[in-house]
Order: structure tokens, then sequence, then C-alpha cells
């Protein structure tokens, strides 16, 4: 498509564009107002890694970021979650809480933040406090238990030493100053184990000291950096994101159908369709015209109006389509039913008939003949009588119109067996005669794809108009027509596209301008296609 067919395209389908965007807009801000509103509190954490005495490398560094992306997943773990809902007093479960928890690490940093969604503003604020408080209890708690058993071992025996220290210096000062070779022994005795325990208690004194040292080296903690805020505005459900981004994709969802319905939409909508697959010029294009009794006339009784401008147009462009061999007589026919081909064979007699030529107009089709009711004349003698009664002769038949210059020969009563009549000799003759009245005969055949009269009446004329509505007759069945016919021998002069809207925004838009150039001295009503 070229960008002017695009325009015409949504101009003709905005209402649908206009319907889908709002529809969509309105069911997401209605949607949106009937949600709980949620609130987002978040804290962060900064992990602190156990001290290090070594150089700081790329390992270290690797470590840590290990350790805040363990931390981040203990954080979410049942117990941490089950102990914070327990000193609340929340009436939830560890998984429903899971689910309102986010915890998302810092990139390149050592700092966690701790998000909860709630439809509480205050309580979000202080699940997340709670969160970090008894997260950091329990690490604390898990690190300190490793060194627990050594540390109470080693209290242990200090206090045991200390009491052999104790009770030792006691008994070194109740012997005092020996008085004999005995009490001296038991002194010297005394005074060594007095020196022994009192290295071993500095000795285990010493392990203690270094096993705490170790303790707190080895001891990675979580610190609270920033903690959480009572959130002002909810953070779900966004209104206005979810309104706009609704109307996005509502105008999407309507673009969309609206390619789909002109993807699926085979029927001829312009000139170029019916150049490029029928491989027929368009001989004219006549626009909408409302269905009333006057429409077969139309050109007759509006002749300032863009209509019968565009019958003129077609009565010269069919004579320059036969230049070689002057049409005495012109067969009108259409793929299908209803699509304008008596409106336009009785209106294109007409212009024919005021260009200045003696024009007779034929209601050749005798299965439903619609001149008669088009221009409101009798039909109680018409093309069917000529072949069953001898005693008429043609100007017997012939009826008068508005015009002097143009006779109607209406179809008569209704035979068994029309195409054979049409394909007879006695039609032959028929229209031999008719040429003689006549500088032109126009030809109101019958649809070409539904019967083979078309097809019978072509092959004798001298051409064919095919009239096709436009945005209702098929293409598939337009060119199966133009097939049908042209293994006949018809000579298809070219297509006329009937019924062609010319409201703002159409494809048919091209045709508006000339129709608007010359609709000025009165409002015309739109023509229906028989």
């Amino acid at each position: 498509m070229e960008i002017r067919q695009y325009v015409a395209l949504f101009l003709r389908w905005w209402w649908l564009l206009v319907l889908g965007t709002v529809v969509a807009a309105a069911s997401a801000f209605v949607v949106s107002k009937l949600q709980t509103p949620v609130y987002e509190a978040t804290t962060t954490l900064l992990v602190n890694q156990a001290p290090n005495n070594s150089v700081a490398d790329y390992t270290s560094i690797l470590t840590s970021e290990r350790l805040a992306r363990t931390y981040s997943e203990l954080l979410t773990q049942r117990p941490v979650l089950e102990e914070t809902l327990k000193r609340l007093g929340l009436p939830l479960a560890g998984e429903d809480l899971a689910k309102a928890v986010t915890v998302e690490l810092v990139r390149d940093t050592q700092l966690v933040t701790v998000s909860v969604d709630y439809p509480h503003p205050q309580t979000a604020a202080a699940i997340a406090n709670a969160l970090v408080q008894v997260f950091s209890e329990q690490n604390e708690a898990r690190q300190t238990d490793r060194f627990a058993a050594s540390k109470e071992r080693l209290t242990t025996e200090i206090d045991s030493l200390r009491a052999q220290i104790d009770s030792t210096s006691a008994a070194i000062a109740a012997i005092g100053t020996p008085t004999n070779e005995q009490a001296t022994t038991r002194l010297a005795q005394l005074e060594r184990d007095f020196a022994q325990y009192q290295q071993a208690n500095a000795s285990l004194v010493q392990t203690l000291e270094a096993l705490r040292i170790a303790e707190a080296q080895s001891t990675s903690n979580v610190v609270q950096v920033e903690p959480a805020a009572v959130a002002e505005k909810p953070v779900r459900p966004r209104t206005l994101v979810n309104t706009l981004l609704a109307a996005v994709v509502g105008g999407m969802l309507a673009v969309g159908v609206v390619l789909l319905i002109e993807y699926l939409d085979d029927s001829l909508k312009g000139s170029e369709d019916i150049e490029r697959l029928l491989e027929l010029p368009v001989l004219g294009a006549i626009a909408h015209v409302n269905h009333n009794k006057a429409a077969g006339t139309y050109a007759l009784d509006h002749p300032r109006s863009p209509i019968a401008e565009a019958f003129r147009s077609l009565r010269t462009n069919i004579q320059f389509a036969s230049v070689d061999r002057p049409l005495r007589t012109l067969a009108i026919s259409s793929p299908a039913p209803e699509e304008g081909k008596s409106t336009v064979a009785t209106n294109l007699a007409a212009a024919l008939a005021q260009g200045g030529k003696q024009v007779i107009l034929v209601d050749a089709d005798l299965r439903r003949p619609r001149l008669h009711a088009l221009l409101g004349l009798p039909n109680r003698l018409g093309l069917s009588d000529l072949f069953v009664r001898n005693d008429l002769a043609l100007p017997d038949v012939l009826q008068p119109s508005a015009l002097p210059s143009l006779r109607v020969l209406t179809s008569g009563n209704l035979p068994p067996n029309p195409a054979e009549l049409l394909g007879s000799e006695r039609m032959a003759r028929l229209l031999a005669q008719l040429t003689e009245l006549a500088d032109i005969v126009v030809l109101d055949s019958p649809p070409a794809l539904l019967v083979t009269d078309a097809a019978l009446l072509g092959a004798r004329a001298d051409g064919l108009v095919l009239v096709a509505e436009a945005g209702r007759t098929r293409r598939d069945a337009a060119q199966a027509a133009v097939e049908s016919l042209r293994r006949t021998g018809t000579k298809v002069l070219g297509v006329v596209l009937n019924n062609v809207p010319v409201r703002r925004g159409h494809y048919y838009s091209d045709y508006r301008y000339a129709y608007a150039y010359y609709d000025k001295p009165e409002a015309q009503p739109a023509v229906d296609a028989k």
C-alpha cells in the first residue's frame, strides 16, 4: 500500500481504532480503581565480611559478592519469615509473606535492598525493619555457635586451674616457714605445682583470647544502613500507566483487526484492483445513489448532478473504447445480481440519447427483469412475446420514454427457456432489426456468473460493459465472469465501478473530488445498485 492508502484506511476505520483504544483504556482504568492499593517499604543492608589480614584481591571480592548473595537468599527462608510474623503478630503464613518480600543485590557493592509490598504502608515498613532485625540476630547466633563449645571448654579448664591455684596458694600459706625436712619437701612440691598451675592457666587464658580474636575476625554481620520508611503513595496499581498502556495495546489490537478485515476483504475496491486483476480499463465510476423509483432515470431527472456527469463521462469512454468498429449493440452485465447493471444500463441509455443518438433500451434479462419497474412502464408485451407471437412487430412493443430519442423494449412475459431464446437465430434477427431502428441498442443482460444468457448476448453484441459494485463484487467472481465471457468471444470493453462511496476517508476518495466539483447546484442523494 501507498501512504495515501494507509491514510484512507485510517480515515475509513477511525471509529474502530478510537473505539478499541477507548474501551481498552476504560477497562484498565476501572480494573485499576477496583484493585486494592499496595504500598512498598524498602530498607538497605550492608553485608560486612569477616576482616582478613591478607591483601584484598579478586578472590576476596568474589567472596564478598557470594556472601551477599547467600544472605539475600537466607532473608526469605522460613525461619526468618516465621519469627518476623511472630514478633509482629500478623495473621499470615510464611509462604504469603515470602511472596510479598523482594530481595535484590546492588550491583558491584555489598549492599542488599529488601522490599516489602503490603496493603497497609505502616505494616509494610514494620515488616521490612523486623525482617532485617530477625535475620541479623539469627545470623549472629549461628556464627557464635561455632566457637561456643571451645570457649566453654576453655573457660571450664581455666576455672578448674584457678581453683587449684587458690587451694595450692592456701596450702603454701598454711605451711609458712618449714621447721623440719618433711615440711620443707612439702613446701617445695607445692611451689612447683603452683608454678605449673600458673603457667597452664596463663596458657589457657592466652588460648581463650586467641579464640575470641579468631571469632571476631571470622564473623560476618549485617548492618541496616537505611531503615524502611512509611510509603505515602501506593506502588500498585499504577492507574495512569495501566490506562496508557491499555490504550496503546487496544489501539494496536484495533489496527490488527482492521488489517485483518482488509486482508480478508477480497472485494474490488478501486480502479487499481480492476486494472491489476481483470486487465480491463475502468470506463466509469458511479457514486452511491439512494434507492428510489427515480434511480433508473437519475441522469435524466438531475442533469446537473455529479451522477449525470459520471454517466456522460461513461458515454464518452465507451465511444472511445471501440474506435475501429462503431458500437451498434452494447450489452450491460455484472458478475452477480444486485450490483447495479440495470441502473447503469438505464442511465447510460439516457446519457446516449441526450448526446443526440437514437437509442433503444432492451430488457434482455428474461429471468428477473427490472427496467419496467425503474422506468415506471407496463410490461404486458415485450421481448419474449416477439418470439411466440408472429402478429407482433417491433414497433408494436417499443415504448416511449421521457426522452424522444430513447425507446424501451421491456422483457415481456417470463419464458421457461430464456437461454434458448437469447441464443436463437430469431434473437439475432431481432438485434439486426433493432439496429436498423436506432443508432445504438443497449441490452440489459442477466448476471454473467449465474446463467449463460450474458455470454450468449455478449457474443452477439458489438461489446459488453461489466458492472462491478465497489466493496461488494468479489475479485474471484469478477475474474470468473470475465473469463467466461471471453471464452464465448465476447468483447469486454471495460468495467463500470458502481455504487462508489464518496464520503470522506473511504478507499474511493479519489472519486470524491470529481463529484464534489459538480455537486454544487443542488444537494444530491446517494445511488443504490440495482
